[in-house]
């Protein structure tokens, strides 16, 4: 389990980040077609996982521009952003501002990815939704970096994550 804070209020996720060097967890998360995809389908590419609580915040929204942004001009790498939300409304946002570099992709069907990356909030407001996380990924999923952000509200490493995939 690990502390993080809520406006400066102590909540708690349900264990710990993927560490550097170990093998990340496989997945099945739902894309915006309804579509169930597994880490595996993202095989022979770099990837960096933002895990954020939901699209739906300020912060989320900026994370998910920037890394957007990147994305552009690095095509052996894949950005998945994952969240508790619905597909429809994470894809909304994304049409909305023009955000076509990144892939989203909900829990809404399973919530085992939280579990498993140790991104679960266990207690608080925002408890059964995910703490803010970057986790980077070589082309075999092994994990290259790894942060869990202290301070839901804050944005995360970005320059850190990004020259992991380097």
């Amino acid at each position: 389990m690990a502390t993080i804070t809520l406006q400066g209020n102590e909540i708690h996720t349900n264990g710990d980040v993927p560490a550097v060097g170990e093998q990340a967890p496989g997945f099945s998360l739902t894309t915006k077609e309804l579509a169930d995809v597994t880490l595996a389908d993202y095989a022979g590419k770099k990837k960096l996982i933002s895990i954020v609580p939901s699209l739906d915040t300020p912060v989320c929204q900026l994370s998910t521009k920037k890394f957007n942004d990147h994305a552009k001009n690095h095509a052996d790498t894949v950005i998945l952003i994952v969240a508790a939300d619905l597909p429809f409304a994470m894809s909304r946002f994304c049409g909305d501002e023009g955000l076509e570099n990144v892939v989203t992709l909900s829990m809404m069907r399973d919530r085992n990815f939280a579990k498993d990356y140790g991104v679960l909030i266990d207690d608080g407001p925002l408890k059964g939704i995910t703490a803010r996380a970057l986790i980077t990924l070589d082309e075999n999923n092994n994990v290259l970096s790894s942060e869990l952000v202290g301070e839901i509200a804050d944005e995360p490493d970005y320059e850190a994550a990004l020259a992991a995939l380097k």
